[in-house]
């Protein structure tokens, strides 16, 4: 009997009206009137940027006032140094190899170093090459001031000297830095105490097959404006030299590889090099080492 009494007492209750408690349909939001932004007025932070000359670098230091002023100094000083104008310096020897090819063995060495800045740098640039048991056919050393351009070239200007018998020395000018797709690319122009001009391009890659192997591709390219016969060089296209080398980073500072180069002379620079006896071409193997600090 009292089960059948609660049924009847729930059936019996008024129904709940959830509208009256609020549950409904909520109202549509009012729609915003975005005429009323204006997007071309500058975010109030801007807008409170003072605009004109800025004011003058403080001379007063608080901490002058505390401590003593020439130790402020030097700290302010080194911390300066440290912000930005601190002295880098890097020294590589990019190639010294053996070449192996028909005829006697030579060599090749290729190096630079710098010392300076991010903006003002001052570098040294030498290469050569020979026959072991014989003088060096081609040696010579820049000194050269770099001013960088921007974050990946420098202008460079200075002075070169060749090192072999009869050598001149040159005013040089060119730029130097990396290419986009990080291609290690320089040009140069020569004008010898002799009024020659000349000129020289140069590229290589390296394509990193894992982290420590790398394959690097190079290109060098020298020209010439006039007939030097004693050098020997003719005008136009002098030569191409092309190597591929595959180098094994032990440490990123010392790298030995192996590697094929090939060289070839043109026009009256390979006429030249006839007359004297020499090929105009000529193909190697190279086994080396590339190292720097």
């Amino acid at each position: 009997m009292s089960g059948l009494a609660t049924l009847a007492l729930l059936l019996a209750a008024p129904q709940m009206d959830h509208a009256a408690m609020g549950h409904g349909t909520p109202a549509p939001a009012p729609a915003q009137d975005h005429a009323e932004h204006d997007m071309a007025a500058p975010a109030p932070e801007a807008a409170d940027i003072p605009q004109g000359t800025p004011p003058a670098v403080p001379r007063d230091h608080a901490a002058d006032a505390f401590y003593d002023p020439a130790a402020v100094a030097r700290a302010r000083k080194t911390m300066e140094q440290e912000s930005g104008g601190m002295i880098f310096s890097r020294w590589m020897l990019d190639r010294a190899e053996y070449r192996a090819g028909k005829g006697r063995d030579g060599y090749h060495w290729e190096g630079e170093g710098w010392v300076g800045g991010d903006l003002n740098r001052f570098a040294i640039k030498t290469e050569g090459e020979g026959r072991f048991g014989e003088r060096a056919e081609q040696a010579e050393v820049q000194a050269l001031y770099w001013r960088a351009l921007d974050p990946w070239f420098n202008l460079e200007a200075g002075v070169r000297q060749d090192l072999q018998r009869g050598g001149r020395t040159y005013a040089v000018v060119g730029v130097d830095g990396l290419a986009p797709y990080w291609f290690e690319v320089s040009a140069q122009a020569f004008l010898s105490d002799r009024g020659d001009v000349s000129a020289r391009l140069e590229a290589s890659y390296d394509q990193r097959i894992t982290q420590r192997l790398i394959l690097q591709p190079a290109v060098e390219v020298n020209l010439a404006a006039q007939d030097v016969p004693e050098a020997p060089v003719g005008a136009g296209l002098t030569n191409i030299e092309a190597g591929l080398r595959l180098r094994y980073e032990f440490a990123r500072e010392f790298a030995p590889y192996i590697g094929v180069n090939r060289e070839k002379s043109f026009g009256r620079t390979a006429r030249f090099l006839r007359a004297e006896g020499e090929g105009a071409s000529a193909t190697t193997f190279v086994a080396g080492v590339r190292m720097w600090f």
